[in-house]
Order: structure tokens, then C-alpha cells, then sequence
């Protein structure tokens, strides 16, 4: 249905509706777009301000989808291979012989600067 269309008043309900229904299938299709767009930043910043020895912590981080349906997508950003390393390198820890290494934070700002450019690109696209 055009949005210059006449309608009785009968028939208002049933166009109101469509529109509406449009209008949530692009905003579902936006926001999808936000998430993923999110997601790949997040991992790109973790890569690019991780801590490197060998370059193979900071390669291992990964976007993967956890669901998905008509109007929602989840992705979680991870490092499956080395995930017990994230915490020890982010906050820090104990020397065996004594003594601490610091952290380097690297995933807390990453998760910042996703949160934000999500929030930019959904008030941007509705």
C-alpha cells in the first residue's frame, strides 16, 4: 500500500497495521546491521590494543552469532582458544617467584567504544 493511498475509515485499522509492520521489518533490519557493525568493532579494537608476544591472544578474538530470529540478533565477541588468558591480561596478576604484572586493559575499552557507536548508529537509523 503507497502512503498516498485513500482509505475508508474501515480499512484504516488494516493500513495502519501494514505500515507499522513495515516499519518494523526495517527497523529490525537496521538494528541487525548496528549489532553486526558493533560486534566487528569490538573485535577489531581488542586486536588492535591487545597485548602481543607472539600476535596469536590477539588474533583468536572472534564475532559469533548466539541467536538470531525475525526482529533480534545476538553476537558475543570472544576468544575461544584463549579465553583463560583474557582476564589474567586485562586485570593483571601474580608473578610466580613474586611480584605482579600489571594489566593492560584492552577488552573494557573495546566493550566501551562498541556500546557507543551501537548507540550512535540506532538513533541514527530510527
Amino acid at each position: 500500500m503507497s502512503s498516498t493511498s485513500k482509505v475508508s475509515i474501515d480499512e484504516m485499522a488494516k493500513a495502519i497495521v501494514e505500515h507499522l509492520e513495515d516499519y518494523q521489518n526495517l527497523a529490525s533490519d537496521e538494528l541487525k546491521k548496528a549489532v553486526k557493525r558493533a560486534g566487528q568493532t569490538v573485535k577489531d579494537e581488542i586486536q588492535a590494543h591487545a597485548p602481543r608476544k607472539t600476535g596469536r591472544y590477539a588474533e583468536s578474538w572472534v564475532v559469533k552469532k548466539i541467536s538470531e530470529t525475525g526482529t533480534s540478533l545476538e553476537l558475543v565477541v570472544h576468544s575461544p582458544k584463549r579465553y583463560m588468558l583474557a582476564h589474567l591480561l586485562e586485570n593483571g596478576h601474580a608473578k610466580r617467584g613474586g611480584g605482579r604484572v600489571e594489566g593492560k586493559p584492552h577488552i573494557k575499552p573495546a566493550e566501551e567504544k562498541g556500546i557507543k557507536q551501537l548507540e550512535d548508529d540506532i538513533n541514527a537509523a530510527l
